[in-house]
């Protein structure tokens, strides 16, 4: 075979490339330059194995640093934590928008939040669910452990209406006063 048989014969070799939406090959057929499957990971990253785990250890670490500050008392620990959980997942979950990565989405999730992006925005998931979920159960630990003092009592409620406000099905997709809105 020599070299003007190897270079003519090969398929898709036709003029234009053989670049369409049929074979496989370029942007019609496979995600090219994709280090994974899905269109936009986003989407099932709360459904991956251990994430829920992860999650869990991670506010018990941030409680355990917390609680080995000698100035601060178990109560004020408490709220620390409750307070520092809810902020950090409303900005990464109602605040940070598009993906982190080049998606071959053309562009569809880039004004989506990650929240509304989880599961493809479809609503009362297990995934949204433990997400809704979970910040409840840390404001009732912390509201019995700080004993349902008033202040604490206050800080902890603000702090969980505005991490829950956000994931109610009514708000999908809405910026309040435009907050957000690009």
């Amino acid at each position: 075979m020599g070299r003007a048989d190897r270079v003519r014969g090969l398929p898709g070799d036709e003029p234009g490339g053989g670049q369409g939406p049929g074979n496989g090959r370029g942007a019609g057929g496979m995600n090219v330059g994709v280090a994974h499957s899905e269109v936009n990971p986003n989407t099932r990253v709360m459904n991956s194995r251990g994430i829920w785990l992860a999650y869990v250890i991670s506010v018990g670490v941030l409680h355990v640093v917390l609680l080995s500050i000698p100035f601060f008392s178990v109560p004020v620990v408490w709220t620390l934590t409750n307070v520092i959980h809810n902020l950090v997942m409303y900005l990464l979950l109602h605040t940070v928008k598009g993906t982190p990565f080049e998606t071959p989405d053309q562009g569809k999730d880039r004004l989506l939040t990650h929240w509304e992006q989880i599961d493809y925005g479809t609503q009362c998931t297990s995934s949204r669910k433990f997400l809704s979920i979970s910040p409840v159960v840390l404001y009732l630990l912390t509201s019995f452990y700080t004993k349902y003092d008033p202040a604490h009592f206050i800080i902890n409620t603000a702090s969980l209406l505005s991490v829950l406000l956000p994931k109610l099905p009514q708000f999908h997709g809405v910026r309040v006063f435009g907050i957000n809105k690009y």
